[in-house]
């Protein structure tokens, strides 16, 4: 059986030099981002000019490796990014992170050839995507997918539907997991990923309108009779495709993980705000027991969220197996932001049902961090699978 590969051990930044990068990620974000979110969020409009300035900064490379011309970032700095911003706007994390587990399948798995034809112009922003897994009948359920891909000549044809992919309509590029051989048993032997670029035969269907996660797209992709050359097929070897796509789920998890401690740190950054300035009976209510035993719990579940997400970044940054920390960094993360909007929004009491207000975009946001890159169920099937094979009787 094939196994995903380990992420080399990626030594950290600098910490002098990490802290001049987050604050110039927190001076943009004061500057650029903070201005327009309402208004984007509001009428769910694509953040062109944010994501040229991103594109300006290096986040579409930002975990690719400097041979390559991307940052080369660790996980712990990456995620300290995503947290900074996602305590802003969550939503903008997710452009560039469902583009950075695409690049990560094509560095981890692809041939020489395909790395240096596809990483430089991902880590530029040249080409921009996603990971393309999920159809209408398989969603954690992987090995059900039935999008086929048949050889034909030097190419293969593609056909079928993926759904609720991100950057679905904004992307020009997507790692595109098929079936090659639908026959095979186990199924996952038939699974093969692809390197997937806009052209004939590949069409997007709806945008799916959205309770939250406003401003990204999430789309329907349609494949019909689509021809991609058989030098896509990543690693050159088919019926590898679950495993890679499965390879960077780690990543991708410390990734949702980082968004649920910053959404637990901004709903609590907005409560304690109003808290201090918002009176009843003649004084703020942050000095009232009942507000004060809300910011306590709240400080500690974003404290918590904050350390088991960086305890997982650290064991990928080591090249360590971490499918069970980052599991419950995920889990315990994307709990915490729900919990911390919720409260945050006793807090602000009527006004948090105001769109005039912030806090209610928390809210919305939240509860994607519960089912996004495998529901929160799942991951604690994933952590006492593990937690099990690690203290046998």
């Amino acid at each position: 059986m094939a196994t995903a590969a380990a992420p080399t051990a990626t030594p950290p930044m600098d910490a002098a030099e990490e802290q001049a990068l987050l604050d110039a990620i927190q001076k943009w974000v004061d500057r650029e981002v903070r201005p327009v979110v309402m208004h984007h969020d509001h009428n769910d409009i694509w953040p062109a000019e944010l994501v040229a300035q991103m594109t300006d900064m290096g986040l579409f490379g930002a975990t690719i490796g400097q041979e390559y011309g991307g940052l080369g970032l660790s996980a712990v700095t990456y995620a300290k990014i995503v947290a900074l911003i996602a305590s802003h706007w969550m939503a903008i994390t997710g452009i560039f992170n469902s583009h950075l587990i695409m690049a990560l399948a094509v560095e981890r798995f692809g041939t020489p050839a395909q790395k240096a034809k596809w990483l430089p112009k991902f880590a530029s922003g040249e080409i921009r995507g996603g990971l393309a897994l999920t159809e209408p009948n398989a969603g954690t359920d992987l090995q059900a997918i039935r999008m086929t891909a048949v050889r034909d000549g030097d190419h293969y044809v593609v056909n079928g539907t993926k759904t609720w992919i991100s950057n679905g309509i904004e992307g020009s590029c997507f790692a595109l997991l098929v079936k090659t051989d639908p026959k095979a048993e186990p199924r996952y032997k038939g699974m093969s990923l692809l390197i997937a670029p806009r052209g004939p035969g590949f069409t997007v269907g709806k945008k799916f309108a959205k309770l939250g996660y406003k401003g990204i797209d999430s789309a329907e992709l349609i494949f019909d009779n689509y021809r991609v050359p058989v030098d896509n097929l990543i690693g050159g070897i088919e019926g590898q495709g679950f495993f890679q796509a499965t390879g960077g789920l780690e990543l991708g998890r410390i990734n949702v993980a980082a968004r649920g401690v910053g959404l637990a740190e901004g709903a609590l950054r907005l409560a304690t705000a109003y808290a201090q300035v918002r009176e009843t009976m003649g004084k703020p209510i942050a000095e009232h027991q009942a507000i004060q035993l809300y910011l306590g719990e709240m400080v500690t579940r974003a404290r918590a969220a904050r350390l088991l997400t960086f305890d997982a970044a650290e064991a990928y940054d080591r090249g360590e197996r971490c499918d069970m920390q980052a599991g419950m960094a995920k889990y315990f993360a994307s709990e915490a932001a729900v919990e911390n909007s919720q409260t945050a929004m006793r807090i602000f009491g009527g006004y948090s049902y105001s769109k005039e207000y912030e806090i209610e975009r928390y809210y919305r946001d939240a509860m994607l961090m519960c089912i996004g890159e495998g529901t929160n169920e799942m991951q604690r099937m994933i952590i006492a699978r593990q937690w099990l094979k690690q203290n046998p009787a």
